[in-house]
This record gives structure tokens, C-alpha cells and sequence, in this order.
């Protein structure tokens, strides 16, 4: 049996430069992985795929399952795999779903870079990145496993250091669907694009404030009730002395995180939010360097 740690993300910024014939949008992000966590365990059977954990969806709308069915299907196809290669794959969610946090994608990633080691398949990242777009656009992100300037529809990833390190993360209790956001006539379609060169003083800040969000003023506008948690957080955030562009939206939402200078600033942060009976699950995340689930 193996047991991996899938981590989730933050989008320090996020910009819509765009939209393909296709529908698909063009986004420009800055993506941090940090250690708030998903436990993968994956076990080989000779019973085929097959899931275990404690995620209450379907099994179709499962993406760790889908990238074991996915990846056993690759391997037919390139003769490095049988019909009776099975794992039994089971996911203990510790990320908030339905948050911006990409766990459902962290987790396909994951699965797809066990199950490549555990089935002797020998694919590349490359290979498992390719794979992974099929499932979901962060899933590239996390196979490669570092901060990284993502673009396209998350097929272009270019590796990025960034110093921010610090994060007080708050989670409403609201999950906001993905696909209605994107889907909102309001939603900013057209921003400027930017280059590497444009980002690299930026990275450089231990605190984030560059950029934007394009999808944050409409899911505030659907769910006034991340606006209100985003609001409280600023308060807080200027009381301590960090800068207004310091609090923003991670993805589609609803978490709302704040990049501290350090990790004082981090536990204040925290400590005064929780006195205040802010309407959010609130933790402090470090930037992870080094994903636990890097297996290539």
C-alpha cells in the first residue's frame, strides 16, 4: 500500500486574457501549493478500480478515480499495462471542496503519479501532465508540483519562485460552483496579457499583492457572503499593517486568503479572526517547496 499527501493551491493572482472558439477560457495565474492536505491511499487488487474514503459523490464525479481508470487506459494503449492491473483508491479529504483550493485536481494528480510508480508504467510528467488536462486544467500544476506561472487553459505551466510563505486562509461555508462563475455575462474576459518578465519583481514580495482576481467580483456578486468574510479579513489584515492587495479569492472561490510578510503576521491574523467570530473556517498555510506527493 502506498499512502501519498496531496496539497491544495492558492492562485495569487488570476487574470481572463481571453476565450477560444471552443468556449474554453484563457487565464494567466500564479499558483502556490501549501500544506493544507488530502491523505491518498492506494492499494493494488486484483479486483479492478475501485474507490474507497470518504468522499460522499458519485464515483464518475470522483477525479482520483477518474485518473486511475484514465492512466490504467493510457498504459493498454502504450503496452505497458494489462486488464488486470486494479487498485483500490481512497481519498480522506482534509481541503475544503468547492473552495478555489484545487483538491479535486491535487488529488487526480496525485493518483496519477502513485499509480505510475505502483504499476511500474514509467510514464513521464509530461505524459501524466497530458493525461492530466483531460481531467481538469489544475491537474498539470500539480503533477509538476511547484509554484508556477500557469496559462492557457492550464497546459502552459512555467516553473516560478515565489517568496510568499505565509497565508491565513479563510473558507465560508458556501461552496461556489465553478462553472457558473465562468459562465456569467459579467465576468472580465479581456485582460492585458502579461509575461514572465512582468511577474518576477512581484514573486519576489514574501507579501503577494500584485494582480487581481478577474473572477472575484462576480462570485461576490452571487455570494455576497464572501464578501463580507473578504471585508472582515481586510479590516484585520490593515490592523496588523500589511497592504489592501493583500487579500483576494483564491479561483472560483469562496476561499478568501490573505499573504502575510511572515508567520507572526499570519498567527495574529488568525487569532484575531477567530475573537471576532468571523463566518469562515480560518488556518494559517505555509507555501509548500516541496509537495509531499512529488513522485517523478
Amino acid at each position: 500500500m502506498m499512502t501519498l499527501w496531496a496539497p491544495a493551491k492558492l492562485n495569487l493572482f488570476l487574470h481572463v486574457v481571453g476565450r477560444r472558439s471552443d468556449g474554453y477560457h484563457l487565464l494567466q495565474s500564479l499558483f502556490c501549493p501549501i500544506d493544507w492536505l488530502d491523505r491518498i491511499t492506494l492499494e493494488e487488487s486484483a479486483l479492478g478500480i475501485y474507490r474507497g474514503g470518504n468522499c460522499p459523490w458519485p464515483v464518475e464525479d470522483d477525479l482520483a478515480y477518474r485518473a486511475a481508470m484514465r492512466l490504467r487506459e493510457e498504459g493498454l494503449k502504450m503496452g505497458r499495462a494489462s486488464r488486470e492491473l486494479g487498485c483500490m483508491v481512497s481519498v480522506h479529504k482534509g481541503i475544503p471542496t468547492g473552495a478555489g483550493l484545487g483538491g479535486g485536481s491535487s488529488d487526480a494528480a496525485t493518483v496519477l503519479m502513485g499509480l505510475n510508480r505502483l504499476w511500474g508504467l514509467g510514464l513521464t510528467a509530461g505524459d501524466l501532465a497530458r493525461i492530466g488536462l483531460e481531467l481538469g486544467a489544475d491537474v498539470p500544476f500539480f503533477v509538476f508540483g511547484e509554484s508556477a506561472f500557469v496559462e492557457g487553459i492550464g497546459e502552459q505551466v512555467s516553473p516560478m519562485p515565489v517568496a510568499a510563505e505565509w497565508f491565513l486562509v479563510a473558507v465560508p461555508p458556501q461552496p461556489v460552483p465553478t462553472v457558473e462563475i465562468f459562465r456569467d455575462a459579467a465576468l472580465t474576459r479581456n485582460t492585458e496579457a502579461l509575461t514572465v518578465r512582468d511577474l518576477a519583481q512581484a514573486a519576489g514580495n514574501p507579501s503577494f499583492t500584485f494582480g487581481r482576481n478577474d473572477l472575484q467580483p462576480v462570485a461576490f456578486s452571487r455570494y455576497p457572503a464572501l464578501a463580507t468574510v473578504a471585508q472582515e479579513l481586510l479590516e484585520e489584515a490593515l490592523a496588523v499593517g500589511l497592504e489592501e492587495g493583500s487579500v483576494r479569492m483564491s479561483g472560483s472561490g469562496g476561499a478568501i486568503f490573505c499573504s502575510c510578510r511572515d508567520e507572526a503576521d499570519a498567527r495574529r491574523l488568525e487569532e484575531r479572526l477567530t475573537q471576532r467570530g468571523i463566518g469562515a473556517r480560518v488556518r494559517v498555510c505555509r507555501h509548500l517547496h516541496e509537495p509531499p506527493a512529488h513522485l517523478l
